[in-house]
């Protein structure tokens, strides 16, 4: 516990990185990994992880994320894609794969299908695709802390147009929509202006209400 707040203390939202220190690909894919294992409500995974390591399409995207400099500096981009709806047939094809690989079908277990189906046919399309877009949010944060253990630079974003995002990668056609991205590399400790400040949270006495 020890090593992960002293990463934790070390990590910050990096705002330069050194484009001649890209992320080792075996750094990245235990990241990867790590968010693939994120937990997410009902064990659905409604989103998708999108590793984009080329510099020509990191540079498309780029414009439709405020001209910000990680997109193209940095090594991997790892856009999260949440579902544009809670289908029927995506809920299926979780429930069916939990079915196969744990060998058996359990008869409570597919009572909540059920009920997980008639919930997401009657909330709407935009209320699914918001619940599916704070699962993804979980993935971000464990692809932050996860960056950090493999003392892996990252910076986390939302400054971007999702619409633009999801034409250069054309997500629509996949049925996904982009909610936040998570560049990867290492600093340029030299042209950065954040690396040297003080890291500054409120205190634990202000931040925690403890009630019992």
């Amino acid at each position: 516990m020890n090593q992960l707040l002293s990463r934790l203390e070390w990590r910050y939202a990096t705002k330069k990185f050194d484009p001649a220190r890209p992320a080792a690909q075996e750094q990245v894919d235990r990241i990867v990994e790590a968010i693939r294992l994120a937990p997410t409500s009902s064990g659905l995974q409604p989103y998708d992880l999108i590793v984009v390591s080329d510099p020509a399409l990191r540079a498309r995207i780029k414009p439709v994320a405020n001209d910000q400099q990680q997109i193209v500096d940095c090594s991997h981009l790892l856009v999260f894609a949440a579902w544009d709806d809670m289908t029927p047939s995506r809920i299926d094809k979780m429930f069916d794969l939990v079915n196969t690989e744990r060998g058996f079908v359990n008869e409570g277990w597919e009572a909540y299908r059920k009920v997980l189906l008639s919930k997401h046919a009657a909330q709407g399309r935009q209320a699914n695709f918001e619940f599916a877009a704070r699962q993804a949010y979980i993935g971000l944060g464990t692809g932050i802390v996860a960056a950090a253990m493999e003392t892996v630079d990252a910076t986390p974003m939302e400054g971007f147009d999702p619409a633009g995002v999801d034409r250069v990668l054309g997500l629509e056609a996949m049925g996904l929509r982009s909610v936040s991205m998570l560049a990867l590399g290492h600093r340029d400790a030299d042209g950065d202006w954040l690396v040297k400040l003080k890291k500054v949270r409120r205190s634990r006495e202000d931040f925690v209400l403890a009630f019992g």
